[in-house]
């Protein structure tokens, strides 16, 4: 027996393996409706999380404004620290 090591031989051997590799592989009936529906209930999960962070991330923007706006002085500032004669009026 004379000890071959060829890439032809080596090639043959990895394709015989991988053929009885596959051959004993058997997929469910229903394996690609089973991935679809997980993949589907997956992609519906990601969509509701992405909404709710958008309405989280609206509302606190809303909130952070609102605050922002209430910190505001309430005394007049020096646009309007004018007397209403002192002010020019307009011409028609």
């Amino acid at each position: 027996m004379t000890n071959d090591t060829s890439p032809d031989r080596t090639e043959r051997e990895l394709q015989e393996a991988l053929a009885a590799l596959a051959g004993g592989v058997h997929a469910a009936p229903d394996a690609y409706r089973t991935a679809r529906g997980e993949w589907l209930r997956r992609e519906r999960r990601r969509r509701l999380v992405l909404a709710v962070l958008v309405a989280v991330v609206f509302a606190l923007a809303t909130l952070i404004g609102l605050w922002v706006l209430n910190q505001a002085p309430a005394d007049p500032g020096v646009i309007f620290s004018g007397t209403p004669a002192s002010l020019p009026r307009p011409t028609p």
